[in-house]
């Protein structure tokens, strides 16, 4: 597994090693951003700064991996992955415990996958 993270996508990475779910908040609009990004997606704004979220949502979509996209991956499959509406407004994809399903109540935990820390959606 790589070890190479963007700098830009570091302080989620270390958050995850933290047990934390961190994402971006813009200082001008408010909006919140998981996907790490130089400027905010809704109003364009570069002032952001990185956020703790509360690591509880909704799912709002599932599925099953079947066979995995790389090496990496090839142990853990089949597992389900879920786009978890967080709290904070924002969504994010991330592995979920089996039988998750559209519309149950998650809260985010983290496991060591290699030298990586990844968040799993468990039911509340």
């Amino acid at each position: 597994m790589s070890t190479s993270i963007h700098p830009l996508s570091a302080p989620f990475v270390e958050g995850l090693d933290r047990g934390e779910l961190r994402y971006q908040s813009c200082l001008d609009c408010g909006a919140a951003q998981t996907l790490p990004r130089y400027a905010c997606r809704t109003c364009g704004s570069t002032r952001l700064e990185w956020r703790v979220a509360s690591g509880r949502g909704t799912v709002y979509a599932t599925t099953v991996v079947m066979r995995a996209p790389s090496d990496d991956f090839r142990p853990l499959a089949p597992y389900t992955l879920a786009l978890v509406e967080l709290e904070e407004k924002t969504r994010l994809m991330g592995h979920a415990e089996p039988g998750v399903a559209i519309g149950d109540r998650v809260a985010a935990d983290f496991f060591k996958h290699g030298e990586r820390t990844l968040v799993r959606f468990v039911k509340r």
